[in-house]
């Protein structure tokens, strides 16, 4: 049957790969189609972070930056860099984003949540990053029933050769005790890339490392734990043909280390330490015909976790991931899209079991393995009098369990005047969260028997858009049925399962958008999110969060700005280690204020610094957990 969808669906795109040519728009988006369209088009409200926002946050960690972005919270990206994030949107976790890098998913085989880390992504290497929220599983498969994060690596110069160097120097302090500002963390990069006639290429090495923050933050009155480093190097070397004006092919390699530390749980100090190390190779191939486009995007990655730890543990995970599609313009109002999604995960778990001294397998890969085979179809109609419509659907074929289908159906309409617009959107989408290997297969707590999660999700809202103002508000209500639980089977044993429960979920909110130029110098932008998350599901995830920033242009070499963060309370867990009871604490609200500067000193050079957290506030992300206080960077950006 696999055989018979895979033939049938290549079979389709030789038939229709007979031709298109995609036109993007100037302010277009690409994440909810597959297709670049006019943003007034799109049936849905997309966030883009741009270059040059990127730049503007030089130093920052990719999950600080989108940390900024209205609807999500990545808790742990303002404490230790070494922390582990959470994923938090509309209501949901990490096990419902998807974060994809230059068109293929990426994900952990390993993982508990299969979620990608984050921390993994050099901020440098980074061009462009365009976010959806919502259920989005249509498009991009397991996983995508909160959000999409779609990251674009940088492309190869023009120029025969080209190379910037970025470097800079911080101090990483928390808000307790007295503050030195000595120099704590060094993040650098450096890339070579070029042209030469039809062949380019592009490599990319850097470093990130942090000292000075532990972990885990001292009882109040005794003297703070011990710094936990964390170290990061990276590299990454693409290289591509052209091998006509329609055709082009590349293939990447890349590799990335981190070295965290860590405390115990108990919130005590320890000099624990966890080391993961990845792998990727993967390939591009676009075809551009006169009426539409054919994409095959895929990677090979292999990743290596060690936890040295009181509770020492090893991972290893395989992941093959391929995204093929062609869409195809039947006329200027409508276009089709066909792809086909592939992804096999494998993983090995160690252990060592207690009173020895030697690492035990427990979790096989013969046995921890799947694989997701998923057609996928998609359609855009763009009318003459505003009507727009993205509609679309996905059978989902899984090697552990029944074939599922996922679908999409999203209307807008465009009311034009003089030099603005006002688009009217709603969207009725579904999404499904296939279980991890590690909830299937672990042992002790996996269920063999565990199936889908099922999501669906309702928005509406309005996009004003004019030359130089945006504004944009949506409702959002999630419903989740068929969640996978840790529950307790049996609480004197201490008897712990993965099971699909009965319940049904509900999460809903208000997302709000603002972006304003004045003076053709001043960009001011602001979002609110209000998320009502239900109790289940609500540790960590704020009630109210706004943003704010304001960049002004003194001339066409100087730039500075400000950024502002407001959380509300948040409720959190902790294990209490003298009654052994998981409790529930509430953490403060909290607002930070952050300045940047940079100054374009020659052709080749520029000059940038930053100030975090002004006001030095203290404040908590995770119970007992540092986070940072005042600091400054400095740097400066070389090119070639």
């Amino acid at each position: 049957m696999k055989k018979l969808l895979i033939g049938c669906l290549f079979t389709s795109l030789v038939a229709f790969g007979q031709q298109t040519q995609q036109v993007e728009a100037l302010d277009s988006v690409f994440i909810d189609t597959k297709v670049p369209i006019a943003r007034k088009n799109s049936g849905k409200v997309i966030t883009k972070i741009s270059s040059q926002q990127l730049q503007q946050q030089a130093g920052k960690s990719v999950a600080s930056i989108i940390n900024t972005v209205s609807g999500i919270e990545i808790n742990g990206s303002r404490s230790n860099d070494g922390q582990n994030l959470s994923y938090f949107v509309r209501g949901g976790n990490n096990r419902q984003v998807v974060i994809m890098v230059d068109g293929v998913q990426l994900n952990d085989p390993s993982q508990i949540a299969n979620d990608y880390d984050l921390r993994l992504l050099p901020a440098s290497t980074i061009e462009e990053i365009e976010i959806i929220k919502g259920a989005s599983s249509v498009l991009y498969g397991s996983g995508a029933a909160t959000a999409v994060i779609n990251i674009t690596t940088k492309k190869a110069s023009i120029k025969k050769i080209a190379a910037n160097f970025t470097t800079s120097l911080a101090s990483n302090q928390s808000s307790e005790g007295k503050a030195n500002y000595k120099l704590a963390s060094v993040i650098n990069n450096v890339a070579v890339n070029g042209t030469l006639e039809n062949f380019f290429y592009n490599a990319t090495f850097g470093n990130r490392y942090t000292d000075g923050l532990s972990a885990i933050a001292a009882p109040e009155g005794e003297e703070a734990f011990e710094a936990d480093v964390f170290n990061r190097f990276d590299g990454r070397i693409n290289l591509g043909y052209k091998i006509s004006e329609a055709i082009t092919i590349s293939q990447f390699f890349a590799f990335d280390k981190f070295k965290a530390g860590f405390d115990d749980f108990s919130f005590t100090d320890a000099e624990n330490l966890s080391i993961t190390e990845q792998l990727k190779t993967g390939g591009h191939f676009e075809w551009e015909f006169a009426k539409g486009k054919y994409v095959f995007n895929d990677s090979y990655t292999w990743i290596e976790r060690e936890i040295s730890s009181s509770f020492p543990s090893k991972f290893d995970s395989k992941l093959y991931s391929l995204d093929n599609y062609l869409s195809y313009n039947f006329s200027k109002q409508f276009t089709a899209l066909i792809g086909l999604n592939v992804n096999l995960s494998s993983f090995n778990s160690f252990t060592i079991p207690f009173g020895e001294n030697n690492f035990v397998q427990n979790i096989d890969e013969d046995t921890a393995n799947f694989d997701i085979i998923d057609p996928y179809v998609n359609a855009t109609y763009f009318s003459d009098f505003g009507l727009n419509i993205n509609a679309g659907a996905r059978i989902n074929i899984h090697s552990e369990y029944d074939t599922n289908v996922v679908y999409n159906i999203n209307p807008s309409y465009n009311i034009g005047f003089n030099s603005s617009n006002l688009k009217a959107l709603g969207s009725y989408s579904t999404a499904y969260i296939t279980p991890s290997l590690f909830q299937l297969y672990d042992p002790q707590f996996g269920n063999g028997e565990l199936q889908p999660e099922d999501n669906a999700t309702i928005e509406g809202g309005l996009e004003f858009t004019k030359s130089d103002l945006r504004v944009s508000a949506v409702y959002f209500t999630r419903n989740q049925k068929n969640f996978v639980d840790f529950v307790t089977v049996d609480p004197d044993l201490f008897i712990f399962k993965y099971q699909n429960i009965s319940e049904e979920f509900t999460s809903s909110g208000i997302e709000v958008e603002v972006s304003k130029t004045f003076f053709e110098n001043l960009n001011v932008s602001a979002n609110y999110t209000n998320t009502q998350a239900d109790e289940r599901f609500a540790l960590r995830i704020p009630e109210h969060k706004v943003n704010a920033s304001a960049q002004y242009a003194f001339s066409k070499r100087t730039n500075f700005g400000l950024q502002f963060q407001y959380t509300s309370e948040r409720d959190d867990s902790f294990f209490n280690p003298d009654t052994f009871e998981n409790e529930t604490i509430t953490l403060d609200s909290f607002s930070l204020l952050d300045f940047n500067y940079s100054f374009q000193a020659t052709k080749n050079i520029r000059l940038f610094t930053s100030i975090t957290n002004i006001f030095n506030t203290e404040y908590e992300e995770l119970f007992r957990f540092q986070t940072r206080g005042r600091n400054f960077r400095v740097g400066l950006s070389l090119d070639f």
